[in-house]
Formats: C-alpha cells, sequence, structure tokens
C-alpha cells in the first residue's frame, strides 16, 4: 500500500488552492515526490498476482478486503465519483444482476472516490433510477488510497495532479479468485459505460475453464461448445472429454 508520506503528500496536494498550486513552491516538488513514491511502491498487478489487501470503510460496515472475499469469487469495480451519470446506470444494472452473481458464488463490491455520507444518497438515487435495491458494499476512497494500491488512476489524471491536486478513478474491472489471485482486468475511459453481461460471462468463462480444463473461443457463451487445449493430445481428450470436432490438429471443439 502507498506509503504514509504519499498519502500525506496527496493530500497535501488535494488541499492546495487550484488557481494557485501551479505556481506554489511546494506543488511541483512534493508532486514529484509523490509520485515517485507511488510508481516505486505500486504493486505490479499482473494476472495471477495476488490481489493487494486493504482495509477500508464501505456502506456496510469497514472490512479488510482478502476477509470479505473469504472463499468466495469477487469482482472490484471502481467509478470516478457518485451522482454521474453513467456510473448510477451502470451500478443499477450489477445490483439488479445480484441472484446471477450469488448462483455463481461471486461478491460485489463497487469503489468510488467519495465518502460515506454521499454514498448513501447515491444508493438512494440509484435504487429510484433503476428500480432496484443495490445491497453490495460501495467503499469510500475519498482519499484515493485503494485507487492508487489498484492502479486506478488515469495518466491524464497523474500528470494534471501537481495542478488540480485531485485525480479520479477511471472504470476500472478486476476479477478476483477464492485463492485472491487476479484473473481478469479491464479499463474503461470515464466516458464508457461497462457492458454487465460481459462481465458475468467471463466468470462463466474463467470457472468452466479452472474446472474442466478447457478453453473458450470467441463470443464464447454459457453451453457452446469449448477448446480443447492443445497441450491435451486428440487420444487423451477422446478419454477425458468424449465427442470432439477437429477443425485443425491445434483447433478441436467439445462439448461444454
Amino acid at each position: 500500500m502507498a506509503s504514509m508520506f504519499s498519502r500525506q503528500a496527496f493530500q497535501t496536494l488535494r488541499a492546495l488552492p487550484k488557481a494557485s498550486s501551479l505556481s506554489s513552491p511546494l506543488a511541483q516538488p512534493l508532486a514529484r515526490r509523490f509520485l515517485a513514491t507511488t510508481a516505486q511502491e505500486q504493486p505490479r498487478l499482473r494476472l495471477g498476482s495476488t490481489a493487494p489487501n486493504f482495509k477500508a470503510q464501505t456502506t456496510k460496515g469497514e472490512i479488510d478486503f482478502h476477509q470479505w472475499i473469504g472463499n468466495s469469487w469477487a469482482i472490484l469495480f471502481s467509478h470516478p465519483a457518485d451522482f454521474t451519470p453513467v456510473c448510477t446506470t451502470e451500478l443499477g444494472a450489477f445490483a439488479k444482476m445480484k441472484n446471477e452473481f450469488e448462483k455463481r458464488g461471486v461478491k460485489m463490491i463497487g469503489l468510488s472516490a467519495n465518502d460515506l455520507g454521499s454514498h448513501d444518497k447515491w444508493i438512494a438515487d440509484i435504487n429510484d433510477v433503476s428500480s432496484t435495491n443495490l445491497q453490495f458494499p460501495i467503499i469510500a476512497d475519498a482519499n484515493r488510497n485503494v485507487a492508487f494500491l489498484y492502479d486506478m488512476v488515469s495518466q491524464e489524471d497523474l500528470d494534471n495532479l501537481p495542478t488540480k491536486g485531485i485525480a479520479l478513478t477511471i472504470r476500472s474491472v478486476f476479477v478476483i479468485d477464492p485463492a485472491k489471485k487476479i484473473r481478469l482486468t479491464m479499463m474503461y475511459p470515464a466516458s464508457t459505460g461497462r457492458n454487465s453481461a460481459e462481465v458475468l460471462r467471463v466468470i462463466d468463462s474463467l470457472q468452466l475453464t479452472d474446472k474442466k480444463g478447457v478453453a473458450t473461443p470467441i463470443d464464447w457463451q454459457a453451453g457452446d461448445d469449448v477448446i480443447v487445449p492443445p497441450s491435451v493430445s486428440t487420444e487423451d481428450a477422446k478419454k477425458k472429454f468424449g465427442e470432439l470436432r477437429e477443425i485443425k490438429h491445434y483447433l478441436r471443439y467439445t462439448k461444454s
């Protein structure tokens, strides 16, 4: 996690008056030190790496992220700010899919760069707009601690940090398995809403491929045929999967 100095530096930068921050003798060196420290301490969020743990306040109380995941799969998705139109539509859509994610043993948790009081009011708007009842927690990340820990900040915001003194989060999605490993990431610009059905589709693919040792082709949907990995011989594949459909010696399909 970002060091205490870097958090303090970030908070100090945010407190600088925007009109004078560019010429402030404090702003530029402080920003350079903050960005250098953050870059050095930023964990490598590669596929298969352990999702960084953190403690945070949420709309459902304080959590330890790894303890909250427990033995479930998890989806962590971020939002630039409360009361933004695209985010409102997204959270409403995910709230409506609660039962679908629960059937797959998946917990959802959102993040927005505002405090709890703002989150609670925003949830009321989300429920009203989407005619739903949002029940998953939303992290209060007004200080951007989790946003920087998970590298949810755009390069533009980093470049403008010395002058604007604030960084929003982009629309990031992290799919994390019960072993706390990052299995899939997606990042969207603030102007582009996510596809909730795609998030569900990749969960289906990840869980199926883990269970059966197969791969899923382009545009795969649950129930479609799957691909036998090239590492499995045709003879072994027939023993393991039964019927095969061979397109090329390296491209063989079987039932999911």
